[in-house]
């Protein structure tokens, strides 16, 4: 899913023992692009996990992660000689201050209306450099990834205190146009009750998601299918895209 599931403070705990590096192939993708760019913003950052592994990696230049989730931003802090800033793309002020603007684990798909796409899309524009990269993914819509969002591929991780979490996700029917709408529960030992999260997510096509980035002064450089770097074709599970200012 994406990390506002886990904004919650005792949830965004646990976020990276269900998403852990070793099964991030979407982080093992952006890290050399991290990696190549002197400035870097990560929008919805999350627990902050590519940003520490590239200052881990031997990055010296500038690294900030975004993410509207103080609970989320708590677990990132545990690095120091990184920039965090708790709040949103729409309220951020940067003027081309970064080579490189990422958005990870289907982040961009939280921007579920055309206006949050729009002004979303401006402000990645504003804060790229003249040469500047924006690099994100999002779900094919083709792929209707959703239909595997079911209580029986619920995900089960140990809390490291002897007690198993359960992930469970259920699609909320009918799926109208490209809004996805689902409930996830959290239940555990350590929980105070099973947590619920309500969440909708957007499915843009590519030619939907070329429209909007063109209509914010972006154009697409490379687009991919998968973390392989497999070209973009109907049945690909991802829409891979590196966009530069136009």
């Amino acid at each position: 899913m994406v990390d506002r599931l886990f904004a919650d403070a005792g949830l965004a705990a646990l976020y990276d023992l269900f998403c852990p590096w070793e099964q991030r192939d979407d982080l093992a993708f952006y890290l050399p692009l991290v990696m190549s760019a002197p400035a870097v913003l990560d929008v919805g950052c999350g627990t902050g996990m590519l940003l520490h592994r590239a200052r881990q990696a031997g990055h010296t230049g500038r690294l900030c992660g975004l993410d509207p989730g103080v609970g989320m931003l708590d677990q990132a802090q545990r690095r120091s000689d990184i920039e965090w800033v708790l709040g949103d793309l729409a309220s951020a002020g940067w003027d081309r201050e970064f080579d490189l603007v990422v958005m990870t684990g289907h982040a961009f798909q939280v921007l579920v209306t055309d206006d949050e796409v729009r002004r979303s899309l401006a402000a990645v524009r504003s804060a790229l450099t003249p040469a500047g990269r924006f690099a994100f993914e999002t779900r094919n819509p083709a792929a209707r990834a959703w239909q595997r969002w079911t209580p029986e591929n619920a995900v089960e991780v140990s809390d490291g205190r002897g007690g198993v979490v359960r992930m469970e996700t259920q699609v909320q029917a009918p799926v109208e146009g490209d809004l996805v709408s689902f409930v996830t529960t959290f239940t555990g030992p350590g929980l105070d009750g099973p947590q619920v999260s309500r969440s909708t997510l957007r499915f843009l096509d590519a030619a939907t998601l070329a429209m909007f980035l063109s209509g914010a002064g972006l154009a697409v450089q490379d687009q991919f299918g998968g973390w392989d770097r497999q070209p973009l074709v109907e049945t690909s599970p991802e829409i891979i895209t590196i966009a530069r200012r136009s």
